[in-house]
């Protein structure tokens, strides 16, 4: 069931996908078929994470991760881990996962950021991050910040019926305008997209929002539609959770009407987020400043 009553004035959603193994996509893929089935627009951005740790692994390499100077988690993607990244990610999680939307007969479309120059901005190729309690600076970081989506590619594929399942890599530009595929973080992404295109954005994930004591499911923050409630939840992420966040605000402050992180492995999640379960956060909440969106020096990395 699709559980909401669509109407040509509701917005589009954004439904990002966790790539944590804690994370089930099948009740997402219903979801999606249900909600497209009544005349909604979706565009699905997927993650991949423990994936792309075993294809490195499995080549041979170990996954890195580095902490940013403002003490942000991400992955350092190096030349090889990029090669590892792309095959996972473009070649093998959206291939299954676009597989799974069209069995469940969504006409859905996989595309990497990279295609059609959906997701792109500079790459960053050197990074500043905390090594021994000491700054340092990383060479060879294959990474970006998403500056441009090419949100016509998108609204024309909606307009025609197909359904969008994006995926990292973006198109990192040189400063010679060459083009080189880098890793970008996949709620951020989602965040980017969900701006472009003012839609609804729900981030699912292996817990049912943010808790006020992250030990403890029982303090789950429902809401946030005033700055001092943001804060509050802002305070209250930890972790991958605080990477959650961070990409609401961007989000909220790109024109999504609302941002949504909430349980991936229920019934009907994506109905459900936007039925109220989860932690909403309003565009109200970013009150008169649209909060401190700058990029964590990792390179935005996928990590969830």
């Amino acid at each position: 069931m699709s559980g909401e009553n669509e109407t040509p004035d509701d917005p589009p959603v954004v439904v990002k996908i966790g790539g944590a193994k804690a994370v089930d996509p099948a009740g997402a893929v219903g979801d999606v078929a249900n909600l497209v089935g009544a005349g909604r627009e979706l565009v699905v951005v997927h993650g991949g994470s423990t994936v792309v740790d075993e294809v490195i692994e499995r080549l041979g390499m170990e996954p890195e991760y580095v902490e940013s100077a403002s003490g942000v988690t991400g992955r350092f993607t190096d030349a090889e881990a990029m090669e590892a990244f792309t095959m996972a990610m473009a070649g093998k999680l959206n291939t299954e996962l676009t597989a799974l939307f069209r069995e469940a007969g969504v006409d859905a479309v996989g595309l990497s950021g990279v295609d059609g120059g959906l997701l792109s901005g500079p790459r960053k190729s050197a990074v500043r991050v905390i090594e021994d309690g000491k700054k340092k600076i990383r060479r060879g970081e294959h990474s970006g910040r998403i500056e441009s989506v090419n949100a016509d590619l998108l609204s024309g594929l909606l307009d025609d019926g197909y359904t969008p399942v994006v995926s990292p890599p973006m198109e990192g530009t040189e400063s010679d305008g060459g083009v080189t595929p880098v890793n970008t973080d996949a709620d951020r992404a989602a965040a980017a997209v969900a701006g472009a295109l003012g839609a609804d954005l729900v981030l699912l994930t292996d817990v049912a929002g943010v808790y006020a004591d992250p030990d403890d499911p029982d303090t789950l923050i429902a809401s946030a539609a005033t700055a001092d409630e943001l804060r509050a939840v802002e305070d209250a992420a930890e972790g991958f959770m605080g990477k959650k966040v961070m990409a609401a605000t961007e989000a909220l402050s790109g024109g999504s009407g609302r941002v949504v992180v909430a349980d991936a492995n229920v019934s009907d999640p994506i109905v459900a987020a936007l039925g109220g379960a989860g932690t909403t956060i309003e565009r109200s909440a970013l009150g008169g400043d649209p909060g401190d969106a700058e990029e964590a020096e990792t390179g935005g990395g996928e990590t969830a």
